[in-house]
């Protein structure tokens, strides 16, 4: 049985690994009862999904002028040391919530401060991240590795939900952000006990920010097995996967529901996800497919507009966790294609440009799916979405065959 495990998840056989593994295994918990307890605490408030939308947009906002440069100094300094800093950021970040909530005087411009400064925090912490990875495990087991890590983050798409909604009924909203803080606890510990060789990736030049930066952005757009998989994330990414902006509102306006059934909702798109991460981790092999890419990028957005036209809870639930599922496979996908293309010297630089468009672009996507839903609910927004996102793959994908790029068959 360890055999057959460590035949299916070789990832878990490295050390380091484990430690980051089972950290983020509480974190991200914490993390997802955060993102819920905040999306309820600003429609308590407000009660208006473009308030909602525009806090994701102060959160990735940041992202957008930082990730780029952050980049380069990911490349310059041990990455490890600057995820440690960056978790102690996002630990006190939720601390400081949790005590505005339980005194009785949040206000919405505090959560968006907060928002501001969690952002400027996620433009270093991603592309570090990110780019750890593949010092942990090696390339051969990095696939491996970004599908476990996924599946983590969707187990806590599912439990984390599911107790934040008990919890906001029950015990308020303020729980959801003292736990969280808490939740870091975890993951910073966990990179304390790791064993990496820190060392500077790139001491070859005394080049300026601006030249390594831009050799950066060079490197992607030179190299198709990177720009293909980057376009097709910022338009996934902008039209498809604002669920934390139109899930809250499709429950809570569209379907009649209270907190409790929006936890419930994003629960079932975490099993959905769970299960698509879990089947990437175990049939995929060492070498990221093209054309799996495209499928999940094709499933996502075929089914969430599907659940556009959807006015039953349990079959929103249904067509949430297929979602899920053909998300994660597209993500899981989209990264490790990206990784595996990108060189030791400047991955930190190519993750770094990843994280703007995968994070960055948020801020547009937020927008366009806090407005459009504002004036026509979110079933539509998600039908919308749904059709923008599978012609888009559709377009790009024989775009890509006529320009000889490798797309395998399915």
């Amino acid at each position: 049985m360890i055999t057959r495990l460590k035949l299916s998840f070789p990832a878990l056989t490295h050390r380091n690994f484990r430690l980051f593994w089972l950290g983020q295994c509480i974190s991200l918990i914490g993390t997802w009862m955060q993102n819920i307890g905040q999306a309820w605490l600003i429609l308590k408030l407000t009660n208006s999904p473009f308030l909602l939308g525009f806090i994701t947009t102060l959160q990735t906002l940041p992202v957008l002028f930082l990730a780029l440069f952050a980049g380069v100094y990911v490349d310059r300094f041990p990455k490890r040391k600057l995820v440690i800093f960056t978790q102690i950021g996002l630990m006190i970040v939720a601390f400081t919530l949790s005590i505005l909530t339980f005194s009785g005087k949040a206000q919405y411009w505090h959560i968006a401060i907060t928002a501001l400064i969690l952002g400027a925090l996620n433009s270093i912490d991603n592309p570090a991240r990110q780019a750890l990875m593949i010092e942990l495990v090696g390339k051969d087991d990095l696939l491996n590795a970004i599908a476990l890590n996924s599946s983590v983050f969707n187990l806590a798409r599912i439990i984390g939900p599911a107790v934040a909604g008990i919890l906001i009924g029950y015990l308020g909203i303020g729980l959801c952000f003292l736990l969280n803080g808490i939740s870091y606890i975890a993951v910073i510990t966990g990179l304390l006990l790791m064993d990496v060789k820190e060392k500077r990736q790139d001491s070859r030049t005394n080049a300026t920010v601006i030249h390594d930066m831009t050799e950066g952005v060079k490197y992607v757009f030179k190299t198709p097995n990177i720009y293909v998989p980057m376009l097709l994330m910022l338009l996934i990414n902008v039209f498809t996967m604002n669920f934390n902006v139109l899930v809250p509102v499709f429950t809570k306006i569209d379907l009649g529901m209270e907190a409790s059934q929006y936890g419930t909702l994003m629960a079932a798109m975490g099993i959905g996800a769970l299960t698509g991460a879990l089947t990437l981790a175990a049939t995929a092999g060492s070498e990221p497919k093209m054309g799996i890419l495209f499928l999940g990028a094709a499933g996502l957005s075929l089914f969430q507009g599907i659940l556009g036209m959807m006015h039953n809870y349990y079959l929103s639930m249904v067509f949430l966790a297929l979602t899920g599922f053909f998300m994660i496979t597209f993500t899981a996908s989209c990264n490790s294609i990206i990784q595996i293309n990108s060189e030791d010297y400047i991955r930190g630089r190519v993750m770094s440009f990843y994280t703007l468009v995968f994070s960055g672009m948020t801020t547009v996507g937020s927008m366009y799916a806090g407005t459009l839903s504002e004036h026509y609910g979110a079933g539509m927004t998600f039908l919308i979405s749904g059709i923008i996102g599978f012609a888009s793959a559709i377009i790009i994908y024989f775009w890509s065959k006529k320009k000889n790029i490798k797309v395998e068959e399915l």
